[in-house]
């Protein structure tokens, strides 16, 4: 046996959907995705699809904002297909601050095209998770992510 910790292989996925509409933008912010992604240790890696854009998608961003639904700086590139259509991946290390983050559901996914140079679509990583169908009704328990709550808030018992 080594010295080195063992790590549990983590599943996280997103779906991807249109970033914020309005009026001048609703034409160019179209299409739908999914990707699943693994945490080992530090290292994360992801790979899933996209199509429905309404003009070719030009880069993909591994992004960390402060909350879950919160926008934050770009911490890593990712390889995407430059089409309407196409496939997006990455393989990248994360900071122990990135893994928490991620853990927090803080981490999101930004494809840009050419129409839409400031993100068309996104999503929030979440604990890998059985999907719902489209036109199934939910039986049972439905999925609510299950994310690491913020220590430092939490109050300790006194006496």
């Amino acid at each position: 046996m080594s010295g080195v910790p063992a790590f549990a292989l983590e599943g996280y996925q997103t779906d991807i959907g249109p970033t914020p509409l309005d009026g001048s933008n609703r034409v160019n912010v179209l299409g739908r995705g999914f990707v699943l992604a693994t945490l080992d240790g530090g290292n994360f890696t992801l790979h899933g699809t996209f199509a429905g854009l309404a003009t070719s998608a030009t880069q993909a961003h591994l992004c960390m904002g402060s909350v879950m639904g919160g926008t934050g700086p770009v911490i890593h590139e990712l390889t995407v297909t430059t089409a309407q259509k196409g496939e997006i991946s990455g393989s990248v290390t994360l900071t122990p601050e990135q893994v928490t983050a991620l853990k927090r559901g803080k981490v999101y996914l930004l494809l840009d095209s050419q129409k839409a140079p400031k993100g068309n679509l996104w999503g929030w990583f979440q604990p890998a998770h059985k999907r719902a169908v489209a036109d199934v009704p939910q039986q049972g328990n439905w999925y609510i992510p299950n994310i690491l709550e913020d220590e430092s808030n939490k109050k300790k018992p006194q006496g």
